[in-house]
C-alpha cells in the first residue's frame, strides 16, 4: 500500500532518541566554548600573533630545541607586533605568549578529532541515521572552514597594523558561534526528538523565540568588534558614556557606515543598544513561557534563560566598570555562548507538533 504521507514529511520526521550520541554531540560543544574563552585569553594577552605560519599536521608539534625556539623567536622578530609594540622582548617572554596561542591551536585540532572519530566509527556500525550524515558532515565542514578562517584572521595582523582586522574576528568568532549551535541543536533533537506535549505553542512564541537566538547571535558578533576595536576602552562609565546618554563622537568617522564597525564609540554604544534589546525579548518571552500551564521543563528553560541574561548582563557593566579585566572579559564572552545554548534549548522547547525543524 503506498504511504500517504509526503515524501518532504517523511524526510523530516524525527531522529531517534540516542542520549549517547547526543552527549557525544554537547561533549564537542564544550570544547568549542572552551576554545572560545581560551581564545578570548589569547586576545587579551596578545598572544594570537605568536605563530607566523599556519601547519595544521605539522604545528601539532611545538619547538623542542633551543635553535628551534630561536627559529620561531626570529620569524616573530619580523612581525609587525615585534617591532612597534614588543620590542626587545625576551626569549622567555615570547615562549610565554607562543605556549598561549599553541594550545588554542592544538584545542581546536582536538575539537576535530573529537569529532570526527565518533563519527566515522558510528557509522561504520550503523548508527548514524540516514537523515543525520547530511548534518554532521555540514558540521565537520564547518569545523575545518573555522581554522582556515582563523588563519586568514591571524594573517591580518602579520602584515602592517599589529593587530588582526575586527572584520576577520567577527566572522571567526561567528563561526564558532554556528558550529556550537549546530551541535547544540542536533543534541537537543536526538535528546527530545517529539516536540513538548501540552498545549500548542503559537506562531508568536516561536518567532520571538527566533528573534531572541537572533539576537544573542548579533551581540557575539558586536562583541567582537568591542575586541576588535577595543571599544571596551572607550567608556568604563554605566549606564551613561561620558556623562552621557548618547556620547560624542558618535558618528565622527567618514563613510559613515564605518562607524558601526571601526569607530570604538559606535561599537560600544551598539552592543550596549543590542544588550537592551536583547534584555526586553527574553524578559518577554520568560513572561509568555512561564505560564502555569506551560510544561514544567518550558518554564524551567525559560527562567534558565533569563538568569543567563542576567549573568551576563553583570558581567559586561563589570567588565566595562573594571576596565577590561582579562579574567572577567573571558568569561563574558564564554558566557555568551552558554546564553546562545540557553536560547536554543527554549526555541527547541517551543517546536511546532508533527514536523522537526532543521538548524
Amino acid at each position: 500500500m503506498t504511504s500517504v504521507i509526503p515524501r518532504a514529511a517523511r524526510a523530516r520526521d524525527p531522529l531517534p532518541f540516542d542520549p549517547a550520541m547526543a552527549g557525544w554531540l554537547l561533549t564537542c560543544a564544550a570544547l568549542v566554548l572552551l576554545i572560545v574563552v581560551v581564545g578570548g585569553f589569547t586576545r587579551l594577552t596578545h598572544s594570537g600573533l605568536s605563530i607566523v605560519e599556519w601547519a595544521p599536521v605539522t604545528g601539532v608539534v611545538p619547538p623542542l630545541t633551543g635553535a628551534q625556539w630561536q627559529d620561531a623567536f626570529e620569524q616573530y622578530r619580523q612581525t609587525p607586533e615585534y617591532q612597534k609594540v614588543n620590542r626587545g622582548m625576551s626569549l622567555e617572554a615570547f615562549k610565554g605568549i607562543y605556549w598561549v596561542e599553541w594550545a588554542h591551536r592544538l584545542l581546536g585540532r582536538l575539537v576535530g578529532l573529537v569529532f570526527f572519530l565518533p563519527a566515522v566509527y558510528w557509522w561504520a556500525r550503523g548508527r548514524v541515521p540516514r537523515s543525520l550524515v547530511p548534518r554532521l558532515a555540514g558540521l565537520f565542514a564547518l569545523g575545518g572552514l573555522q581554522g582556515v578562517v582563523g588563519w586568514y584572521m591571524v594573517a591580518s595582523g602579520l602584515v602592517d597594523v599589529p593587530r588582526v582586522s575586527p572584520y576577520r574576528l567577527a566572522a571567526h568568532l561567528l563561526l564558532a558561534a554556528v558550529v556550537f549551535a549546530g551541535l547544540v541543536w542536533t543534541a537537543l533533537d536526538l535528546l527530545r526528538p517529539e516536540p513538548a506535549p501540552g498545549r500548542p505553542v503559537s506562531d508568536r512564541m516561536r518567532h520571538l523565540a527566533n528573534a531572541v537566538v537572533v539576537v544573542v547571535l548579533m551581540v557575539i558578533v558586536s562583541g567582537a568588534f568591542v575586541a576588535g576595536t577595543r571599544a571596551g576602552f572607550a567608556f568604563n562609565t554605566f549606564p551613561l558614556m561620558g556623562g552621557r546618554w548618547i556620547p560624542e563622537g558618535l558618528f565622527a568617522v567618514r563613510p559613515l557606515w564605518t562607524n558601526l564597525f571601526e569607530n570604538p564609540v559606535t561599537v560600544q554604544f551598539g552592543h550596549r543598544l543590542l544588550a537592551l534589546a536583547l534584555s526586553l525579548l527574553v524578559l518577554l518571552l520568560w513572561w509568555q513561557l512561564t505560564r502555569r500551564w506551560r510544561p514544567a521543563a518550558t518554564r524551567a528553560a525559560a527562567s534558565l534563560l533569563l538568569g543567563g541574561l542576567v549573568l551576563q548582563v553583570a558581567l559586561g557593566v563589570s567588565t566595562l566598570l573594571y576596565v577590561v579585566p582579562t579574567r572577567l572579559a573571558v568569561t563574558h564572552q564564554g558566557n555568551a555562548f552558554v546564553l546562545l545554548g540557553l536560547a536554543l534549548l527554549v526555541r527547541h522547547r517551543v517546536r511546532p507538533a508533527g514536523r522537526r525543524e532543521g538548524i
